[in-house]
């Protein structure tokens, strides 16, 4: 783990997440009960935009590219195909990772009393809608 964190410890956060991603978010934060947070996570470990007050958005995201790593080989090892998604069950409640296009990832904190598959249906949607801002993303012309 300090070697996942240690790894992507060089990356820089953008300057200001995307506001469209930003108010997915708050938007799928809104629609969960009992969810504490979502990030979305460049696969590289770049925070690209969170909304989950009282963590460690920047640790979490490098966490979550590392994570997301494994799964990605824990899915082709076992011939499973492309990853879709990733849950870790603890006492004090969940953590879910959902890919968001070939590029991002979004990660979600919930209570251990959240309904795990409406996080299940939500964050697959806001997933999506993140992929396609992204997509979106590279289409636009960038301001100076």
């Amino acid at each position: 783990m300090r070697r996942a964190l240690k790894q992507f410890a060089g990356l820089r956060q953008p300057a200001a997440a995307d506001p469209e991603v930003l108010r997915e978010l708050r938007v799928l934060r809104s629609r969960v009960p009992h969810l504490t947070g979502a990030l979305a996570v460049g696969t590289g470990g770049v925070l690209l935009a969170e909304d989950a007050p009282g963590t460690q958005a920047a640790a979490l995201a490098a966490l979550t590219a590392a994570a997301l790593a494994d799964a990605l080989r824990l899915a082709d090892t076992a011939d499973r195909g492309h990853f879709r998604e990733l849950l870790v069950r603890g006492e004090k409640g969940y953590v879910a990772a959902y890919a968001a296009g070939p590029a991002a990832v979004l990660a979600v904190l919930a209570e251990p009393r959240a309904n795990v598959g409406r996080i299940h249906l939500e964050a697959r949607r806001t997933g999506a809608r993140i992929a396609r801002l992204a997509a979106g993303a590279d289409e636009r012309p960038e301001d100076d």
